[in-house]
């Protein structure tokens, strides 16, 4: 009988993360500072960030070791299973083989706390008592307040009010695991009261969120910021799905033809995709797919430029696709993938060629996951569903094309907390929406002022 899973033992779990800086064949552009519009300095991000999780961001290492500390936490839930989608195969009838890394398993329920585990080791060892963050969906906020509790840290998040509005689950388990959630725009920052003065009635937005905490950050004593997504250590600590990955499908004899996640801010995207990536640098034929949403098209559709990761321009100037720090996305349910900025090194290697990215409505992507959901039984987050429904793009492609392919995705995470964005679907409420032309303008004119990279 053919295997359906395969599943690595404690002991093969890998021990070091896959930095990509290493193996670019054109270097990252660098931060820029927002007053002198020079590359930043370790100092300018010392008081956002510990002086170790900022050497690890801007290293040129291929591998960074995991402290045994994070891997102790990590074996609670991983290696993390990588599954044959069978029951999915049939249900398109297509030439394709489907697998998948099932990142629902963590206690948060997905990909978040790869990164929030080492994030909250790393503040504690460097003597932070209290961390800050954003939250789009909640899964990184529920994430980084688990990770919290593990490292004797004070946690408060900042949930785009929408989010904090359409899922209070997410905040019940932020709660749980003793951190503070509070709705953005609020009313304990400037930039959250500025915000509400002129947007009283906003659903807020990731980047609003994001310049909350990190004012509350560096306003407050033994206190630093943490980022869920884009940042350069974020995505290498996610690397360790694609690196079981690697080890799983050796252990079958398989490699894909095309690996594919969904895209909002690039960590779980990355995460599967980096060590492809590196093997794509060094010749191996296979394509990397990104997925994103219809409604905040960064990769497909927006400009490549330097921009804020905030609204209220507190963070360093990032080189990427951006919609504009000022944007405000529709209230879609895939509250994970509404940030205005793609990851600096996803848009990085998708410039280069390395990786392709295609947009996706809700419509199709909930189609794709209840169809997933029926057929192999576990009920995707409405994030996961965008790369499902490029799985399901994929296939189709292969049964035209006459070709049988080997397709490997993220499976990001569990949608248990989510439900209430399947009723609306299912009842019809959502509708298929895109992001207007004049978005995509004013993104133009509001990146126009600052350096190109």
């Amino acid at each position: 009988m053919d295997e359906t899973k395969v599943v690595l033992s404690d002991h093969e779990i890998p021990r070091q993360w896959y930095n990509i800086q290493a193996d670019l064949p054109t270097p990252l552009p660098p931060p820029l500072h927002p007053g002198t519009g020079q590359p930043v300095g370790p100092e300018d991000l010392a008081p956002i960030f510990p002086m170790n999780i900022i050497a690890q961001d801007v290293s040129q290492e291929r591998w960074i070791d995991i402290p045994d500390e994070v891997l102790g936490k990590y074996l609670l839930w991983r290696p993390s299973p990588l599954y044959r989608a069978r029951n999915f195969e049939k249900l398109l009838g297509c030439p394709v083989k489907i697998y998948f890394k099932h990142e629902g398993l963590s206690p948060a329920g997905s990909h978040k706390p790869n990164a929030a585990i080492p994030m909250a080791y790393y503040n504690r060892e460097f003597g932070i008592k209290r961390l800050t963050t954003e939250t789009g969906a909640g899964q990184w906020g529920s994430a980084l307040a688990m990770a919290c509790q593990m490292f004797g840290l004070a946690c408060r998040v900042y949930m785009v009010r929408v989010s904090f509005e359409q899922k209070p689950y997410r905040r019940m388990l932020m709660n749980t695991w003793g951190a503070e959630c509070i709705p953005s725009p609020s009313s304990l920052t400037v930039s959250g009261r500025d915000f509400l003065a002129a947007h009283p009635d906003s659903p807020g937005s990731l980047g609003v969120a994001i310049s909350e905490a990190v004012e509350d950050a560096v306003t407050s004593e033994n206190t630093r910021y943490s980022l869920g997504s884009v940042l350069n250590h974020v995505l290498m600590y996610q690397t360790i799905i694609g690196l079981e990955a690697e080890k799983q499908l050796e252990k079958i004899g398989v490699y894909p033809d095309v690996v594919l996640g969904c895209a909002g801010g690039g960590s779980n995207f990355a995460g599967v995709s980096f060590p492809f990536v590196r093997d794509k640098i060094h010749g191996k034929d296979v394509r990397i797919v990104a997925a994103e949403p219809t409604s905040c098209p960064s990769i497909t559709r927006a400009p490549y430029a330097y921009d804020f990761g905030d609204l209220a321009r507190k963070t360093p100037l990032l080189a990427m696709h951006t919609l504009g720090h000022d944007f405000v996305p529709a209230p879609i349910h895939a509250g994970g993938l509404r940030y205005h900025g793609m990851a600096p090194l996803v848009s990085h290697v998708v410039r280069l060629g390395l990786a392709e990215a295609r947009a996706y409505n809700q419509l199709e992507t909930f189609d794709a996951g209840v169809k997933w959901a029926r057929s192999e039984g576990y009920v995707p987050a409405p994030e996961t569903n965008h790369v499902i429904a490029a799985v399901v793009d994929e296939a189709r492609r292969a049964k035209e094309e006459g070709k049988e392919k080997v397709i490997l995705f993220n499976w990001s995470g569990h949608g248990l907390i989510d439900l209430t964005a399947y009723d609306a679907y299912l009842s019809g409420k959502l509708t298929q929406y895109e992001l207007p032309e004049e978005e995509i303008e004013r993104a133009i004119r509001t990146t126009s002022a600052f350096p190109k990279p």
